[in-house]
């Protein structure tokens, strides 16, 4: 192999063609300028072609307008604003429906990890159609420790999707895995019936250790009695409707890295 050739393998492996950040957000004045800004940073040493879509789902803190200010000075940012509320699935579909480029980075907006550390995920895409993150260093306590484990062997043992960390918000991939499933739910399930119907189509999956960072602004619902009801619900109704679908076909996996 000629060095020009290696040269353009190693550039392969640490760039993508296009990139869409998708953040979702309710009452995140705190965090959505710090978003924007390591966004930009990181996300231009990915690609040369990039978008951040943040989606204000109809949040009360002046953060839907403060994020328009912010498009207003980036071209790269766009904004989706929700009249009602519609929880992180509603608010990550349309953050999904909305972004446009090759490939799709979903990170919660309190931002859990530290932004450059999603450079590790890119040479993984090499060989993947979906890279995800899985916790490092929680701190988040013991409740949420056991909540965690809990959720993620239920999943396994009813959908047989064999990952470390459903939750964790950090995914990035091919805006094709969308054209090839559909998401259903409105509530903090849409993390994993993304991974379950990404695995159901046949898609290849990697994981990635990431350092986990607490969130310093805002406050997080995840652990609230109302969301774990809601996923609960929602993973009963997904169960139910999965077992009335004819199986798909496996995709051939798309040609470019």
């Amino acid at each position: 192999m000629s060095r020009d050739n290696k040269n353009q393998n190693a550039e392969a492996r640490t760039t993508l063609p296009s990139l869409s950040f998708v953040f979702p957000m309710y009452n995140e004045i705190g965090n959505v300028e710090r978003c924007v800004a390591e966004a930009l940073t990181t996300g231009r040493k990915i690609t040369s072609d990039l978008e951040i879509v943040l989606v204000d789902d109809a949040s009360t803190d002046g953060c839907g307008q403060l994020a328009d200010t912010l498009a207003e000075r980036h071209p790269e940012v766009k904004v989706m604003h929700h009249a009602k509320n519609r929880k992180l699935g509603g608010a990550l579909r349309t953050g999904f429906a909305a972004a446009t480029k090759d490939w799709i980075l979903y990170i919660d907006s309190d931002l859990p990890i530290e932004m450059d550390d999603s450079l590790l995920a890119v040479p993984l895409t090499a060989n993947a159609d979906m890279v995800i993150g899985n916790r490092q260093g929680r701190a988040e306590g013991p409740k949420r420790e056991i909540m965690s484990w809990v959720y993620n062997r239920l999943i396994r043992v009813l959908f047989g999707l064999n990952v470390r960390d459903v939750n964790f918000a950090f995914k990035l991939f091919r805006r094709a895995v969308l054209e090839r499933i559909s998401l259903q739910s409105e509530g903090s399930f849409i993390d994993a019936e993304l991974l379950i119907e990404t695995h159901k189509a046949g898609f290849r999956i990697a994981e990635l250790p990431l350092r986990y960072f607490e969130r310093t602004a805002g406050v997080s619902t995840l652990a609230s009695g109302s969301v774990v009801v809601k996923i609960l619900q929602e993973m009963a109704d997904y169960r139910k409707a999965a077992a009335h679908r004819p199986a798909r076909p496996v995709p051939t996996p798309p040609a470019h890295p």
